[in-house]
């Protein structure tokens, strides 16, 4: 799996399924940080959050809502989105694809996250 690091506080690995004998599916695995999050983004296939445990906070297109763990979360292909770790503890987050190559684009900032002091 390939590791990558999202400022501020999101760390993980993303698995494209194709190098590991699937199909139709590809994974993302993280661990976030209090008041972390990735950056605003879109994927070209739907995706699957499996949020196991803590509190997340969602931008998804213009809905903005709060999860409690467990929970599953759909994100529909191409729409703009993104979470925060609402919670005061690290959370793990896993996304599945249905498709096996990921696609990434980074739209900007996360809206969610609070700048640095």
């Amino acid at each position: 799996m390939t590791s990558f690091y999202d400022v501020p506080g999101e760390a993980g690995y993303f698995m494209n399924g194709e190098d590991y004998g699937f199909d139709g599916l590809s994974f993302i695995l993280t661990e976030t940080q209090a008041g972390g999050g990735p950056p605003l983004h879109t994927h070209e296939s739907e995706e699957s959050h499996i949020v196991l445990h803590g509190q997340v906070e969602y931008v998804i297109g213009d809905r903005r809502f709060t999860v409690e763990g467990p929970y599953v979360v759909r994100v529909p292909a191409g729409v703009p989105h993104t979470f925060r770790n609402a919670g005061m503890e690290p959370f793990n987050l896993i996304a599945v694809f249905p498709d096996k190559h990921l696609t990434y684009k980074e739209l900007g900032k996360n809206p969610l996250v609070k700048p640095a002091k």
